[in-house]
């Protein structure tokens, strides 16, 4: 028994595999002289490996030579006649409940470490996940940096929108109006701020799994390997999420309903100043607001009014000179006057016709053929057509309606290359076309075919009142609306 014992505590350090931990089998040598079973050096190795090292000292080996280490061999059998048990784990170190070896590997596929018979010690698996970690906070840290630009942005156009200028000298109807509008431009900053928590909720999120994933890449081993791949799967998912589009051009929209209101707040200005000077005479607005039609470009099947401010399409054909001003294939009249500059507003009531197109043409356009009337062609109209109304883009834009309009706004400023319609019936913006204009500008009226008498209503310019501006103050400019570029 003495024996036995002796030889138990003389054999187990030398005689055991440094990669099974059991006694050797059919062991072998390599070059640094170390000693491994032949099965668990190839399978250590692998078939295709490109460098060798011993997975013992980890020193490199040039050749996969191996010699039979035939004493050590014989020894084994002295071993395995005296029957000695291999040696045991150490104390405290895990073992493998299958396989009762000490847990020296990790298996990725099961995100758990193994015995020694898989293929990646713990610490190759742990720098190799702690690699993936620190690789996976770069696009994060991107996330981030962008979540938190956007989120200076949409605050940014939060105090824009509340930076709103104070009417004043208006009446009760208009105050009315007024509220409206300051309705859907508490609605407009609600969704402001929205996006604004949105982003920020993500910032937070965000910064948390940085966080995360910086204190794991920090740990132990066997912690940093613990629910590693969840962690990486986390972010893995995690995509920003771009803040909802308030409106098509809040900056220039809102750029637009800051210069409207300017120009009526000094017109207004202006007035009381007469007044306070005890003058009979009203100051003039900032931008024209009348406009009147041309007899001479109208189809010979339109009828004008007197005062040239209405015009309707009636079924007979007048006996009008042919002239080179005068549009012939559809029933079209231009404003009497044309414009290279400046800003003007006029307001058209449609009442309830069933078809009609407005807006501004080009002086030059054709008025002897077709064409589309697109803005490529010089045409920068919104109409009505089969109870749908559309902006005549290329392709044709059609427009979110609420309430029937009864009258449209029609605001050209052309330094600025901007043709804006809106409903005047409850004070909201329809369509703004953007564009860069040369040559003469003119108002474009079609009130389309009689069809039978379905359609016999006038279209009529409407006397835009002068107090403070008038109609304008409806206006909702930015809130709502679509806007289109098309620059020849």
């Amino acid at each position: 028994a003495m024996a036995a014992g002796d030889l138990t505590g003389s054999f187990q350090d030398e005689a055991m595999c440094p990669i099974c931990l059991e006694y050797f089998t059919d062991p072998v040598s390599i070059e640094c002289g170390h000693n491994f079973c032949r099965a668990c050096l190839s399978r250590c190795w692998g078939e295709s490996e490109p460098n060798f090292s011993c997975p013992q000292c980890r020193e490199t080996i040039p050749h996969r030579d191996t010699r039979g280490h035939y004493q050590l061999g014989n020894l084994m059998e002295l071993v395995k006649r005296l029957q000695l048990p291999a040696g045991p784990v150490p104390e405290g170190q895990p073992e493998c409940e299958r396989h009762q070896e000490a847990l020296k590997l990790f298996c990725q596929e099961d995100q758990a470490p193994i015995c020694v018979v898989c293929d990646m010690p713990i610490e190759e698996a742990a720098q190799e996940y702690k690699e993936k970690l620190q690789g996976a906070l770069g696009p994060l840290r991107k996330q981030l940096e962008e979540a938190q630009a956007l989120t200076s942005k949409e605050e940014n156009k939060t105090t824009e929108w509340q930076l709103k200028p104070t009417l004043y000298g208006i009446n009760n109807k208009e105050q009315l109006l007024l509220q409206r509008l300051a309705e859907e431009e508490r609605e407009t900053l609600q969704r402001l701020q929205e996006n604004v928590t949105k982003l920020s909720q993500q910032s937070a999120s965000l910064q948390q799994l940085i966080a995360e994933m910086e204190g794991k890449c920090q740990q132990p081993v066997l912690e940093l390997l613990k629910d590693v791949k969840s962690t990486l799967s986390r972010s893995e998912n995690m995509k920003l999420q771009e803040p909802e589009a308030v409106c098509t051009d809040l900056q220039r929209g809102y750029k637009i309903c800051l210069d409207l209101r300017e120009a009526l707040n000094r017109f207004a200005g202006q007035l009381l100043q007469v007044e306070e000077a005890g003058s009979g005479e009203m100051a003039a607005p900032p931008y024209e607001l009348d406009v009147m039609l041309d007899p001479d470009t109208a189809n010979r099947y339109l009828v004008l009014s007197e005062d040239r401010k209405s015009v309707r399409d009636r079924d007979t054909r007048q006996d009008l000179p042919d002239t080179p001003e005068r549009f012939e294939n559809f029933p079209i009249v231009l404003g009497a006057e044309g414009f290279a500059g400046g800003r003007r507003y006029w307001e058209v009531e449609v009442g309830d016709k069933p078809r009609w197109t407005l807006g501004v043409c080009r002086e030059s356009v054709n008025r002897k053929g077709k064409s589309a009337l697109t803005p490529g062609n010089g045409y920068w109209v919104v109409w009505l057509r089969d109870g749908g109304y559309e902006a005549c883009t290329s392709p044709s834009n059609p427009l979110s309606v609420s309430v029937r309009p009864s009258r449209v706004g029609v605001f050209l400023d052309y330094e600025a290359g901007e043709v804006s319609f809106y409903n005047v019936t409850d004070g909201s913006h329809l369509f703004t076309f953007t564009d860069t204009f040369f040559g003469m500008l003119r108002p474009y009226f079609n009130p389309c075919l009689n069809a039978g008498g379905t359609n016999a209503a006038p279209l009529t310019i409407c006397p835009v009142p002068a107090q403070a501006g008038g109609i304008l103050f409806q206006l909702k400019v930015g809130n709502r609306g679509e806007s289109y570029s098309d620059s020849p």
